[in-house]
């Protein structure tokens, strides 16, 4: 099928799946509370008592082992389709670890558990360096995982950014249980209307011109969303607050957008001028790399729901009754999860759940398998590049013009792999964007093989042609620990061009600071 007839197709399935929301009521009046809870209050428990079915259901995020078939909240290794779950899943991105290598998400990547789970998950994750009193990376990763960012925020300022994150990790500073994602990320604990705490969000609105007191409410129940289901990026040293959270939308909301956006705000060059901005550079391939977070809203905002005014909170916190009160289930997951489908029936009601339940894996199987080859296609690029690095023998006049042109479209395949990638619906959220979004990510992973085996005067090409699996092996084992023992870096050729990490004990346990000392002390005793 042509790339216009699969657009037409996918648009004409999504069009199934909207019919009846086109007459969503975006005017909704939230009932007034005065709840006499402290406003500054962010426990999760101090809305028990009069909000009981909203803690209830809330409390249902701690469901680890709930699964639709593309997604779940097991929290397996996304990139491991060997080991079953817990481990790994069948639905997995083999390549993951390989198109992050040189960059702290090669080491581990799992999915989500909600929102209860997220300063544990957060943690307990191989991302934070874990064999060093200092973590690595800046308090801003603290931003989606806790309101107690409030506090922060109040009392460093701009200054709170660029901290160490483990600055803030341990039980002192933030509680696991009554400080992470709950009542008070999203509500005015006295009044509960919606609100944000998100600084990146309140800065776009405020660059969009936007107040927040006029927006609807149909809209807020979106936008409190957004607050971390979104891409953004940290500021680049020179560029205003060190390492402060920004989202890249001023350009737009879609993949090629962004991608412009990212040709500069990176650091100044001696002029004075905003150089591309680069997350990490791939240590395979040289090419300065854009790791995209998970652009849920930015995918949803022109999808078939989103266009039709069907909010977040409309799929994924659909009203429940229970002993006589209407209220909003806090148990915010996939509407899969309902054998009944009532999420998706509010609109549908004309159609039976296991209809509805097709039409959904029928995209979502085929977003998967695109994204598969694009994955492919992107290893294939970086690989590419690195060979014609290593080619030793004649070469294009025009080499080093035709390798920058090859890193910078690489960049833009991959940059368009992940906005899909990261993204959680599995193409749901915008069926027609996400097949358009990966088809330009192969075709520009395609031109970049092509410009390296030109740089090279093809001389590449015989190595090229090889399957991807052969030529370039998943990386589905990778850790710090790992990082500090050459012999395992060198059973594979992307891996063996890493460095050997220090050989070091581990001292953060989660919470728990405990330095080699202590613990060789507790053990002699």
């Amino acid at each position: 099928m042509s790339r216009k007839g699969l657009s037409l197709a996918t648009i004409a399935l999504a069009a199934l799946l909207v019919c009846g929301c086109d007459d969503v009521n975006t005017n909704l009046k939230a009932p007034t509370y005065k709840t006499g809870i402290n406003p500054e209050n962010i426990s999760m428990s101090a809305f028990k008592e009069q909000f009981p079915n909203q803690y209830e259901t809330y409390m249902w995020n701690n469901r680890d082992k709930e699964m639709t078939v593309y997604k779940g909240s097991i929290p397996y290794h996304k990139n491991d389709n060997v080991d079953p779950l817990p481990v790994g899943y069948k639905y997995a991105q083999p390549y993951l670890k390989n198109l992050w290598l040189g960059y702290p998400f090669m080491y581990e990547y799992n999915e989500t558990r909600g929102h209860t789970r997220a300063i544990e998950d957060f943690v307990n994750i191989d991302r934070i360096n874990r064999y060093a009193e200092k973590g690595g990376l800046p308090a801003t990763c603290w931003n989606c995982k806790t309101p107690k960012m409030m506090d922060w925020v109040r009392e460093y300022g701009d200054q709170f950014w660029s901290k160490d994150v483990n600055s803030f990790r341990a039980p002192d500073k933030v509680s696991e249980t009554q400080n992470s994602i709950s009542c008070a990320t999203c509500h005015d604990p006295a009044t509960m209307e919606l609100r944000l705490y998100s600084v990146p969000l309140q800065d776009w609105l405020k660059r969009s011109g936007r107040d927040w007191s006029k927006i609807s409410r149909n809209e807020k129940r979106s936008l409190v969303c957004a607050q971390c289901h979104v891409e953004y990026y940290f500021t680049a040293k020179g560029n205003g607050p060190a390492a402060k959270p920004v989202f890249p939308w001023d350009n737009g909301l879609n993949p090629e957008d962004m991608y412009q956006y990212y040709k500069t705000h990176g650091p100044k060059n001696a002029d004075g001028q905003e150089g591309p901005f680069v997350d990490f550079v791939h240590a395979a391939s040289k090419t300065p790399c854009i790791k995209m977070q998970h652009p849920d809203y930015e995918m949803w905002s022109d999808g078939p729901h989103g266009s039709a005014g069907v909010a977040c909170a409309d799929c994924h916190m659909p009203y429940m009754r229970q002993g006589g009160q209407k209220f909003s289930s806090h148990w915010m997951t996939s509407p899969l999860k309902d054998p009944e489908l009532r999420a998706c029936r509010q609109c549908h009601y004309d159609k039976t759940p296991e209809y509805l339940k097709g039409r959904v894996l029928y995209i979502q199987s085929r977003t998967y398998a695109q994204l598969l080859k694009a994955e492919e296609a992107s290893v294939r690029a970086h690989e590419a590049i690195r060979q014609a690095m290593l080619w030793d023998g004649p070469k294009s006049p025009d080499y080093d013009k035709l390798m920058a042109e090859a890193r910078e479209i690489n960049r833009k395949g991959q940059l368009f792999w992940d906005y899909v990638s990261a993204e959680n619906g599995v193409g749901f959220h915008n069926p027609t964007k996400a097949l358009d979004t990966l088809m330009t990510s192969m075709e520009c992973s395609q031109k970049a093989v092509e410009l390296a085996e030109a740089a090279t005067n093809y001389g590449i090409s015989p190595i090229m042609a090889k399957d991807i699996k052969e030529l370039v092996p998943p990386i589905l084992k990778m850790s710090r620990k790992l990082q500090q023992d050459r012999e395992f870096l060198d059973k594979n050729p992307w891996t063996s061009i890493l460095p050997t990490l220090p050989e070091a004990p581990q001292v953060w346990f989660g919470q728990d600071y405990k330095p080699a000392g202590a613990q060789e002390s507790a053990a002699a005793r």
